[in-house]
């Protein structure tokens, strides 16, 4: 029991020294809602337009695109806050000094996912208000498969940080790039605004490998038809189950390759 204590202490340290980070920082609190508001506008106007120019079919398809906006931030916002946080250590020169203290990687990589948890709700909020006041649209209509939604596209957003993380530690700053562009890569094959069936058939399975593909497959059939996919929501949790081992087994070994190597001093440099 003192061991989870402790433990609980030491991942809660990490999360307030971020934490102080934004509370004297408004622009750091500012850039958390800022992409996803400028996004909730852009398709917001543009789901408008379909709407006005289609009649009931635009209203569906608008419905489709405010809801892939909202939920792809989802990733977008987890995977970054991961990543952004780890970046914040390495930027400040303190990573070496955290693992001079008691703190083992897993605490470090729990501190994250709590950090990320908190900056997604933080910039997300703002887009939901902002959606449901200018196009009427509310998230919240899904239903309780929201939920799971949302824990799949989080894991997701986990995973693909800890391959990030991964690449920084043993590729060092050259790598850092890929905190903002690896996510973003993977939007075309994440059926986000579009079915997977649209896709070429050669990339389809690309497609079905990732989690949030069944995520968005399960949404429009959720808001078509009120119905869960259940084979899709079963899907993507067993995908993200996988993929967490395969993140969490590579960072486990670069981080151990980078701290035989002495890089977590140097890194960055």
């Amino acid at each position: 029991m003192l061991g989870i204590y402790a433990s609980a202490r030491r991942i809660w340290g990490l999360m307030y020294r971020h934490i102080s980070l934004y509370r004297a920082s408004w622009p750091r609190l500012l850039e958390l809602a800022y992409w996803p508001t400028l996004q909730v506008c852009i398709w917001g106007f543009t789901a408008s337009f379909f709407a006005a120019r289609l009649g009931s079919p635009g209203m569906v398809a608008a419905g489709g695109l405010l809801g892939g906006v909202l939920l792809w931030e989802v990733a977008l916002r987890t995977q970054m806050g991961l990543a952004m946080g780890f970046l914040e250590e390495i930027w400040s020169r303190n990573l070496g000094h955290v693992f001079v203290s008691p703190l083992r990687p897993l605490e470090l990589v729990a501190a994250l996912v709590g950090m990320s948890a908190l900056r997604l709700l933080v910039g997300l909020i703002p887009a939901v208000l902002l959606a449901w006041a200018l196009y009427a649209f509310n998230i919240f209509s899904l239903g309780l498969v929201l939920i799971p939604f949302v824990l799949n596209l989080m894991a997701m957003g986990w995973w693909v940080s800890l391959g990030v993380i991964s690449l920084i530690l043993r590729h060092g700053a050259g790598a850092e790039a890929l905190a903002w562009s690896v996510l973003f890569g993977l939007t075309p094959f994440s059926a986000v605004f579009y079915p997977v069936s649209v896709l070429p058939a050669s990339v389809r399975p690309i497609a079905l490998a990732l989690p949030s593909s069944h995520v968005f497959e399960g949404m429009r059939a959720a808001m078509a038809t009120g119905a869960v996919a259940w084979d899709h929501l079963a899907w993507a949790t067993g995908l993200n189950i996988v993929w967490l081992l395969a993140g969490g087994v590579l960072f486990a070994q670069q981080f151990r390759a980078a701290r035989h190597r002495g890089a977590l001093l140097s890194i960055g440099e």
